[in-house]
């Protein structure tokens, strides 16, 4: 969620992952995928660095969410409950040797 201003100046959040579309018409207009339309005092180039900003804090924030290994080990006993699990990182070093193998 980011937060903008309505050109009569009160505040408000938007979810940005619902903006089809920023227009700087002069006033920055933006777009959601349900057709929905804000006018807000932010440029477009603000709009376009909160967006920015609140997907990286989500995932920078996403190495602090310790995965739970009762949930992960015993999902499986439950099939009607959604699980997570946890994907470790490629390193490109493997990921070289690897590309270089199927080749």
């Amino acid at each position: 969620m980011i937060m903008l201003t309505r050109l009569s100046g009160s505040r408000f959040v938007l979810n940005s992952d619902l903006i089809e579309r920023v227009d700087a018409t002069p006033d920055t207009v933006i777009s959601l995928t349900d057709g929905t339309k804000y006018v807000v005092s932010e440029s477009l180039t603000q709009v376009i660095a909160a967006v920015r900003t609140f997907r990286s804090e989500i995932v920078a924030l996403s190495a602090y969410v310790p995965p739970d290994p009762e949930h992960l080990f015993f999902a499986h006993l439950n099939q009607d409950s959604p699980h997570l699990a946890p994907v470790a990182p490629l390193h490109r070093e493997a990921a070289g040797r690897r590309d270089h193998q199927e080749s």
